[in-house]
């Protein structure tokens, strides 16, 4: 929910992925369509790297950055990661660099509730277009591992829920 209000401050005029179902919900569903957000549907498997790759595509000409959240649903905070094919699809595809972000927000945001402390937010070194498949998640998925774990432990008195 942070990165949702977050990113038009971050990011002006971005791009994110979201689950085509997210635009049926008031108020946002109406802003995601209004500002041209990539929606998908999970369930359409290839047809749908196909059609978000395209969405992708012509918001890149508009240079807008895209914004795709590797592992596509919200998990808890430390919990393994699950990265969906969708990030390497379009990395592969458009031949953009990809700058991962790290941050803790899970610790403080959950659905609509919010909790006081500090949420940290830490860009990563860009990765370069052109990268073969296993390579590009060798160069994602490890180096986001350390500044995440290392957020979550600087909260104070917010331990890692289970």
């Amino acid at each position: 929910m942070w990165e949702r209000d977050a990113f038009p401050s971050l990011l002006p005029r971005h791009a994110i992925v979201l689950k085509q179902s997210l635009l049926r919900t008031p108020c946002y569903g109406w802003y995601a369509r209004k500002m041209r957000m990539i929606a998908i549907d999970r369930s359409a498997g290839a047809k749908a790297i196909r059609t978000m790759a395209a969405e992708a595509g012509r918001a890149l000409d508009e240079n807008r950055p895209i914004v795709i959240f590797p592992e596509g649903t919200r998990r808890k905070p430390g919990a393994t990661a699950d990265y969906k094919p969708g990030v390497a699809a379009l990395y592969a595809l458009l031949k953009v660099p990809c700058v991962p972000v790290a941050h803790n927000s899970g610790l403080f945001w959950s659905g609509f509730w919010k909790r006081p402390g500090t949420l940290l937010v830490e860009v990563l070194e860009p990765i370069p277009p052109g990268l073969p498949p296993r390579k590009f998640s060798e160069a994602l998925h490890p180096p986001l591992r350390p500044p995440t774990h290392r957020h979550l432990a600087a909260a104070p008195g917010k331990p890692i829920p289970d």
